[in-house]
């Protein structure tokens, strides 16, 4: 007879993080469909809020999407008035897009729900231990890039 005690192995590092990563992407889908933009635009929002006047092929790598995926997400950002692109200086051939007023105010509205829901994440944990959390995954994230 075997016996009825057989230990369950933990569900795996990449197993839990895509969980994460998929309720916080549901949502932060919640959050913003009001303003008719999806999680993967606030995404690039946020990105060019940070880092303002991005190549096409750098806002694609910064949100996680490919650049086929980039270059329908700006079109669409773009014809709401969120982004616009314009060429680069330095690089004629190239355009840079950056946030327009209008992308930052819908940020900026939405910035108190988007740090209720982060809060809400890690509410469990101390100051110190969201820290070690944060350190934790932007060490995961170097390792692997």
């Amino acid at each position: 007879m075997l016996d009825a005690q057989v230990t369950k192995a933990p569900p795996s590092l990449l197993y839990m993080v895509k969980q994460v990563e998929l309720v916080v992407r549901s949502h932060l889908d919640e959050l913003v469909r009001p303003s008719g933009i999806t999680a993967l635009q606030y995404t690039a929002l946020t990105v060019l809020e940070r880092h303002d006047g991005l190549s096409a092929a750098q806002l694609a790598r910064d949100s996680f999407v490919t650049a086929q995926s980039i270059a329908d997400l700006v079109r669409s950002l773009e014809g709401r008035g969120l982004v616009r692109r314009e060429r680069n200086p330095r690089n004629r051939r190239e355009l840079l897009i950056l946030l327009t007023d209008a992308g930052r105010e819908l940020l900026a509205r939405h910035a108190g729900p988007v740090r209720e829901l982060e809060e809400r994440m890690v509410r469990d944990l101390t100051a110190h231990q969201t820290e070690q959390f944060r350190q934790a995954l932007a060490k995961a994230w170097h390792a692997l890039s």
